[in-house]
């Protein structure tokens, strides 16, 4: 039996991936924390009812499940680490009654992949402001967002912009039932315009005719007039279009904008603008955000929320690669003798390894020794 295999899509970080990882991720963190956001540490297990919303089938589905021994109720492995802030927010931090930030950094576990390059552990880095309602919040996190990649090394970004609000106001106004309007948000993301079709054959005007111009209304933020002179005149349409036009004024110049109407693939606790960001020459996002109002009513506090996140097991795989890390050798036979210096050196920041084998620079990951002289040491680099 080889039992050194892991299960699908899941996979250990070496040496090298994992200090690049670590050092992102301490960068992140220290990002968030100076714009004023406060680390919080969810635990990676809870009870079921607290990690799931019944309005979330697709997060369910990602949930692995298990039974608790010593209570009897059903538990489950975080997928997403955002309910978990949101109940920290609503419970926890009750007492706070302004605008309160939040970040963390942790692995959620997915029954499936997201894609075939995916990790069913991905490493869930994010940030959340919670109440208030304005748009000047969703352009905090947004440019959190873009600082947050740009200071990793990512280059060349663009960012797409949907609004959930848009098809869900025109999904409420044609009465659709939740059935209908979970498969055809399915079909909509995927742009299956013949099922699309099928979907919407009962379905009034001029509701029938969004539904159908949706999977064409994307494109440059230039072009958003075209989708408010195909789309019924709602309020949910209205405010969502004005929305997406306020953050493409704000930031016009920034960064390189689109819009699609049918991006919806924040998870269905999210119910208003939705943003993703991309890179050049990558075909997959590197963060997703977008506004989930009032999801922490169900722990009993409904406040207004927006937030991102980012995988940064997937986004590792784009970033430059640090240089390699060199270290001081120390002969086995002098640590002893060496140890004050060694301490020295350590607190200094210096990495310092012991030779108990006699063994090459190269597999020390080493270029410099120390050296003995008298009672002084020296750093010396090898020739």
């Amino acid at each position: 039996m080889r039992n050194w295999l892991l299960p699908e899509y899941i996979a250990d970080i070496l040496p090298a991936t994992a200090r690049q990882v670590e050092s992102a991720k301490a960068a992140m963190l220290e990002g968030f924390r100076v714009a004023g956001y406060e680390l919080v540490l969810p635990p990676l297990i809870e009870y079921i009812d607290s990690l799931i919303g019944e309005e979330d089938a697709s997060l369910e589905l990602k949930t692995f499940k298990l039974d608790d021994q010593l209570s009897g109720r059903q538990m489950g492995l975080r997928a997403d680490i955002t309910p978990q802030v949101s109940r920290i927010d609503a419970h926890l931090l009750g007492e706070r009654t302004g605008v309160t930030r939040l970040c963390y950094a942790g692995s959620v576990v997915h029954t499936r992949p997201d894609g075939l390059a995916g990790s069913r552990e991905p490493l869930q880095v994010g940030a959340e402001l919670y109440g208030y309602a304005g748009i000047e919040a969703d352009l905090e996190i947004i440019e959190l967002m873009l600082g947050t990649l740009e200071r990793a090394g990512v280059s060349g970004l663009r960012l797409d912009f949907g609004h959930m609000a848009i098809y869900r106001g025109i999904a409420a106004a044609a009465g659709l039932s939740a059935e209908t309007s979970r498969a055809l948000f399915a079909k909509l993301q995927s742009k299956d315009v013949a099922s699309i079709r099928e979907l919407v054959s009962d379905v009034a005007e001029p509701y029938r005719s969004a539904f159908l111009a949706l999977p064409e209304l994307y494109g440059p933020i230039e072009e958003l007039d075209r989708a408010r002179s195909r789309l019924p005149s709602l309020p949910e349409v209205e405010l969502g279009l004005m929305q997406l036009s306020a953050v493409a004024k704000a930031l016009e110049g920034r960064v390189a904008l689109s819009f699609d109407l049918t991006e919806l693939r924040g998870t269905q606790y999210h119910n208003g603008l939705l943003f993703a960001a991309y890179a050049e020459g990558w075909a997959e996002e590197l963060a997703r955000g977008g506004r989930y109002d009032n999801v922490g009513r169900r722990f009993g506090r409904a406040r207004p929320a927006t937030g991102f996140s980012l995988d940064l097991r997937d986004l590792i795989r784009i970033l430059p690669e640090q240089g390699s890390v060199r270290g001081i050798r120390l002969a086995a036979k002098h640590w002893p003798q060496a140890r004050a210096e060694v301490a020295r050196l350590r607190a200094a920041g210096e990495m310092v390894v012991i030779d108990y084998l006699g063994e090459s620079a190269q597999a020390l990951n080493c270029d410099r020794e120390l050296t003995q002289d008298g009672s002084d040491w020296h750093v010396v680099s090898f020739n």
